[in-house]
């Protein structure tokens, strides 16, 4: 069973609803880019990528500006992906309020997006959450409920 969602997941969903088809432009323009975030994905992934096991790194940036680092756990049965294990790392280390993610592959592989279990996991946890997406050359930055809309809300379901 899944914890409460925050209040703020329902108001990112209609937020990011309301906005329509120029949320994502407003955010892409309005939003810088955390270019350290990616470097420090990349990076790790450099420098950790094994095989066939780990093959995608995340960082993610806390509130108060910390840095996490993770890889994927690859399992035929369904490994989790960088950003759960990296959610499960921030917490090792007492780090509850993560702003940005990134998520980038092995062998120059770039930037790679959420799937689609990660984004409903993000929002669930981090319903502001930025996730920075595109390619390495154009990078953009959107909010977690502009790359899941019409967003499952768990707590609206609950009685």
């Amino acid at each position: 069973m899944l914890p409460p969602a925050p209040p703020a997941a329902s108001d990112a969903v209609s937020d990011a609803a309301s906005a329509g088809s120029g949320a994502t432009a407003a955010s892409a323009a309005g939003t810088a880019v955390d270019h350290g975030l990616i470097e420090a994905a990349t990076t790790t992934a450099r420098a950790r990528a094994r095989g066939d096991s780990h093959t995608v790194a995340a960082a993610a940036r806390a509130g108060d500006g910390r840095v996490v680092t993770a890889m994927n756990a690859y399992h035929f049965t369904g490994g989790p992906c960088a950003e759960l294990v990296l959610v499960g790392a921030a917490a090792a280390q007492g780090i509850y309020d993560l702003t940005t993610i990134v998520a980038v592959g092995d062998g120059e592989r770039g930037l790679m997006p959420p799937c689609g279990r990660c984004r409903q996991f993000l929002f669930d946890y981090f319903p502001t959450i930025n996730v920075i997406v595109g390619t390495d050359e154009h990078p953009r930055t959107l909010t977690i409920a502009e790359l899941l809309p019409e967003a499952y809300v768990w707590s609206d379901h609950q009685d």
